[in-house]
């Protein structure tokens, strides 16, 4: 049998290859700290220029303020007005009922869909279900927003008899299809991981495949199963085009899951291209992008750190 021979190394491409992937995750790394720089300096005029304080300062943005003389103090986001305001809190609420119903609607759906995968389903099935359900995440958001304006708004509307035919459980839904995918991967990961051993002897001591699955893999995935919610949630916090189309737009404080909402990240996107350069408006629609921005970049961070102590866990490398 010929020996197997092996082209000898070259240092000077080893080194090459090792600056250019190294290169190239700093480079992330700097484009997002720029990206988060712009971002902030743009906004700096609500703590820095008089002029803007004027307008919009911090008081203005989180506590009630007065329409007009001696009247009611109300939370009001019209920026457009001859005394613009720029109260965030519809736009917190809007921002919050949707993704709460988003996650209402996404997570039983997709941990109950991961357990079938991992647990019950066939190796076949296995293959045809958990693609179908990842290719979710590639489907453009402005299609689902189409589908949220056209289809399902007017499915909710003639069921429940709803006044409005935007609304927050209209865009809530259409977001829960988007959270989907992200809940079902890594709760799938997490399952999947979970080492055969224990399994089998959960079933030698006589427990049927359904008290194996509830008593002993779902606590142990659970970390994983938590860092997919709350990935999950920090998607249904930055997403733009859904909400833009199917929740109505409304900046309304109310509790009702059926009136119509406006998000944070949907402000940005509709006000921004016409919003006057330099302005008050325009320093408060780069604060909220500035405050969408540590939101997500924690929730993603925390989202993270349980998902690497899963691993260590089931390494056996924590305790």
């Amino acid at each position: 049998m010929k020996p197997l021979t092996f082209k000898p190394k070259s240092r000077w491409r080893e080194f090459i290859g090792e600056k250019a992937i190294s290169m190239s995750a700093y480079a992330a790394l700097v484009a997002i700290f720029l990206i988060f720089i712009f971002i902030f300096k743009e906004s700096l005029p609500i703590f820095t220029d008089p002029k803007v304080r004027q307008e919009a300062s911090l008081d203005r943005l989180f506590l009630k303020q007065p329409f007009y003389e001696d009247s009611e103090r109300l939370w009001v986001w019209q920026p457009t007005s001859d005394e613009p305001k720029y109260s965030l809190m519809p736009l917190f609420i809007g921002t919050f009922k949707a993704a709460l119903i988003a996650m209402l609607f996404a997570t039983p759906l997709a941990v109950l869909a991961a357990i079938y995968t991992s647990e019950f389903a066939s190796k076949r099935m296995r293959e045809i279900i958990k693609p179908t359900i990842e290719l979710l995440a590639g489907l453009p958001s402005v299609v689902l927003g189409f589908f949220a304006l056209i289809v399902l708004a007017s499915i909710l509307q003639d069921t429940f008899g709803l006044v409005f035919r935007l609304n927050a459980l209209n865009a809530g839904l259409a977001l829960g299809i988007t959270v989907i995918p992200v809940i079902f991967t890594i709760a799938e990961d997490a399952m999947s991981a979970v080492p055969h051993s224990l399994r089998d002897a959960a079933t030698a001591l006589g427990a049927t495949p359904w008290q194996v699955s509830l008593t002993m893999v779902l606590p142990a995935a659970l970390p994983g199963i938590a860092a997919g919610v709350v990935l999950g949630f920090g998607r249904a916090i930055g997403e733009t085009m859904i909400v833009l189309m199917a929740s109505g737009n409304a900046a309304i404080v109310s509790g009702s899951l059926t009136d119509s909402i406006r998000t944070l990240s949907a402000t940005i996107a509709a006000e921004l291209a016409e919003v006057v350069f330099g302005s008050g408006h325009y320093s408060v629609l780069f604060f909220i992008g500035t405050l969408l921005f540590l939101f997500t970049f924690l929730i993603n961070l925390g989202g993270d750190l349980v998902l690497h102590r899963l691993k260590e866990r089931l390494q056996g490398r924590s305790s």
